[in-house]
């Protein structure tokens, strides 16, 4: 029997791989990647909807001008992970558009890229993270439970088809909260 080329734990390779790992805020330049990162993920078990291209097309526009922000993540000098908060009042906002590049998968990077934009959330005033998320993305799913979202009934219909769970995480007043829980 060969040994598994994807562990299901990082080993320590993958773990030090992840550590070279830098997250960006969003310039101009990295646009292309997060509609590249995105459209991978979509288009590999969806179909890219309007709603999708409106951000990906316009993510300054749809994302930053609303009071949003968009994270990437950098590994090896490659864009290999984008997120996106969306603003939906003034103490929720929606992760949404995360996306990690399936040769950068199993390194971590899904976890901080996450990580960050929780605390991003957390400095921008929110108390209160939302997401929609299908439940055929189960590795997306499990971190999702990871960081502490929970499922919840939806307060409002999702634009795109493929939606078929929402989550929230309420974010405890502590920054460090969250970051320790995923340290044990």
């Amino acid at each position: 029997m060969h040994a598994s080329t994807t562990p299901a734990q990082p080993g320590p390779a993958a773990r030090s791989q992840a550590e070279n790992l830098r997250i960006l805020t969003f310039q101009p330049e990295y646009a292309a990647d997060f509609k590249r990162l995105n459209a991978e993920w979509i288009e590999k078990d969806f179909v890219l909807e309007d709603h999708d291209l409106e951000m990906l097309d316009h993510p300054e526009a749809y994302v930053l001008q609303r009071g949003g922000q968009i994270l990437l993540a950098e590994h090896q000098g490659r864009i290999v992970g984008a997120c996106a908060l969306l603003r939906m009042g003034a103490d929720t906002l929606e992760l949404a558009k995360m996306a990690v590049s399936p040769a950068a998968q199993g390194l971590g990077i899904g976890q901080r890229l996450a990580q960050a934009a929780l605390d991003a959330a957390r400095s921008m005033g929110a108390r209160r993270v939302y997401l929609e998320s299908n439940t055929g993305l189960t590795a997306a799913i499990g971190l999702y439970h990871k960081l502490g979202f929970r499922q919840i009934e939806p307060d409002r219909p999702s634009p795109y088809e493929r939606v078929n769970i929402h989550m929230e995480l309420l974010l405890d007043e502590s920054p460090a909260a969250a970051s320790t829980s995923l340290n044990s």
